[in-house]
């Protein structure tokens, strides 16, 4: 069975094609600027092809296009014909409490997305853009959905639930959903190996993975369920992130609204575009740039930095209680990756939880051995792994599964 993978995006729509077999990447690809000026494709083949051109995408429809057009022509194409695709699986971000699994897609599947749209507004949208597209150019084939908050449905009642009247949750759903559920649902099961391998059950795993990137999600994870994640109603809870604010308190915004004379799309654009790493240090969302300038003296940068930390490390200590202990950490994400120093300062000072980097092994590049690696000392109690997330194989795996079963 080949799946492609699709994430839409408001102006982009990336994909994959894996041959299920193997579990084998055949060729992934990336469609910009869609709906813009100057929208081009990139395409890049399991034996290192490439396809790259400036084309006219005008929105979602004729990017899809484009996209099985480069999977199926030219010099980068990898299959003959768009029958030689068995099944396609659409990244969602909310599904409310509808969905605590992947579903084939139907029309009522894409009424509730449309629904959750007003909770996920920068994401479900476009998801739904991408999904009407590709189902209108390959209408005889199943289309699937997997959803980022369904790993998080395990979740019990006590940590979904916020200090509200109990009909804004009974009335409104409004609740804790938690976020990026595929990216954590795939390292927790890569962690949840390494584990066995090392003496402990499943039923003893207790396991703190860090989604850690633009956007940033915790995720406490006991014997393989979700039951707490950082991120909440909305995106924007929890952790500081590129350019979300992440915690704060409520009262805040209406003392934007009512003192600072803020409109409410000014405050969703505050705190969701102009805050996090970007607003804290004037300069930059990216790790990177913040890490030279603090080099070179700028305070801010440096405060960004360390704050950025601090919540990491304040909410491992945190889901370590939640869980009654805890005996292994995962990073992943593009700072989790890629960032030795993010890695070496979120966990400074929890050796009284067993946690100890050794510099020796969390280096950069990290070493990955099939897409983990091991960074804590050896005397170290707790585990300390540095895993490359994988979503689009874990939507490819959710689509094939529930097709086949």
């Amino acid at each position: 069975m080949n799946v492609l993978v699709v994430n839409a995006g408001s102006s982009s729509l990336k994909y994959e094609l894996y041959d299920m077999q193997t579990e084998q990447s055949l060729a992934k690809g990336l469609c910009e600027r869609v709906g813009s000026a100057g929208s081009s494709i990139e395409q890049e083949t399991h034996d290192g092809r490439e396809f790259e051109a400036d084309v006219e995408m005008p929105d979602h429809t004729i990017a899809f296009e484009r996209a099985v057009h480069a999977l199926v022509n030219g010099d980068a194409g990898v299959i003959d014909s768009l029958d030689a695709i068995n099944a396609v699986g659409h990244r969602v971000v909310h599904g409310g409490e509808d969905f605590a699994s992947s579903v084939v897609i139907n029309a009522e599947v894409e009424s509730a997305i449309d629904r959750f749209g007003a909770l996920a507004p920068l994401h479900n949208p476009p998801n739904l853009m991408g999904i009407k597209a590709a189902r209108k150019a390959l209408p005889d084939v199943p289309h699937v959905a997997v959803f980022d908050t369904a790993f998080h449905q395990t979740m019990p009642r006590h940590a979904f639930i916020y200090g509200l009247p109990w009909e804004m949750y009974e009335e409104h759903s409004i609740r804790r959903y938690g976020f990026h559920g595929t990216s954590h649902r795939y390292v927790a099961l890569r962690a949840a190996e390494y584990l066995r391998e090392h003496g402990i059950a499943d039923e003893d795993q207790k396991v703190v993975t860090c989604h850690l990137g633009n956007g940033c999600s915790m995720t406490a994870v006991k014997a393989g369920r979700s039951i707490d994640n950082t991120l909440g109603f909305t995106p924007l809870e929890g952790l500081l992130m590129g350019t979300r604010s992440g915690d704060l308190d409520p009262a805040i915004v209406i003392y934007l609204a009512q003192t600072l004379g803020y409109a409410i799309d000014e405050i969703d654009t505050l705190l969701n575009k102009q805050s996090g790493l970007l607003g804290l240090s004037g300069i930059s969302n990216d790790m990177r740039d913040l890490q030279k300038a603090a080099s070179e003296g700028n305070e801010r940068a440096r405060l960004a930095l360390d704050l950025f930390a601090y919540r990491v490390r304040k909410y491992i200590g945190a889901y370590a209680a939640a869980m009654g202990g805890v005996n292994c950490v995962v990073f992943t994400g593009g700072i989790g990756e890629n960032d030795h120093l993010q890695r070496e300062w979120c966990v400074q000072g929890l050796e009284f939880l067993g946690i100890e980097v050794d510099p020796a092994k969390n280096t950069y590049p990290l070493p990955f051995e099939n897409g983990s690696t091991a960074i804590g000392t050896d005397s170290a109690p707790t585990h300390l792994l540095a895993i490359r997330t994988n979503e689009e194989l874990m939507i490819a795996r959710d689509t094939a599964q529930l097709l086949m079963n």
